[in-house]
C-alpha cells in the first residue's frame, strides 16, 4: 500500500513538533543568565573536555571551545582534537604572535570553571 504524500507531510508535522523537546541544546550565556553554575574542567562521555553546568534539577555538559591555555610565565598547554592536553613552550607561542593573548585563558581558571562565553561550546543536556 503505497503512502501518500498527506499522510507523508502529517507525520513529518508530527516528527518536528516533537524534536524541540528531545534535543534541546542550550548557550553557555543563556544559562549563565539563567542562574546555573559552572563546575570544574571535567572529560564528558565522549572525552571531550568540559564543564557541567547545573541549577539543581537541570544538568548540561558544555563543551570546550579552547585550542590552547597559558599555564605559567613560561609554559602553556594545547589541547588535541582527541581530547589530549599536550605542554608547549609560551614564549616560542608568545614570540610567533608578537606579544602575549590577552584573550588566551590560564588553565587554572578553566580547570577553577572560571570561562568566559567566548571559551564555552554548546551545551546539550545530561541523561
Amino acid at each position: 500500500m503505497p503512502i501518500s504524500f498527506k499522510h507523508l507531510a502529517v507525520a513529518a508535522a508530527v516528527g518536528f513538533a516533537v524534536l524541540p523537546g528531545i534535543a534541546h541544546a542550550e548557550t553557555y550565556s543563556a544559562l549563565a543568565k539563567q542562574g546555573y553554575t559552572t563546575g570544574k574542567l571535567t572529560r564528558g562521555k565522549s572525552g571531550a573536555w568540559g564543564w557541567v553546568v547545573a541549577n539543581g534539577e537541570k544538568k548540561f555538559f558544555c563543551r570546550m571551545k579552547v585550542a590552547s591555555a597559558y599555564v605559567n610565565k613560561k609554559e602553556m598547554v594545547s589541547f588535541t582534537a582527541s581530547g589530549q592536553m599536550l605542554k608547549t613552550n609560551r614564549a616560542t607561542y608568545d614570540a610567533t604572535i608578537g606579544g602575549p593573548d590577552p584573550n588566551k585563558p590560564y588553565l587554572k581558571d578553566l580547570q577553577a570553571g572560571r570561562v568566559k562565553a567566548a571559551d564555552v561550546g554548546g551545551c546539550a543536556p545530561l541523561r
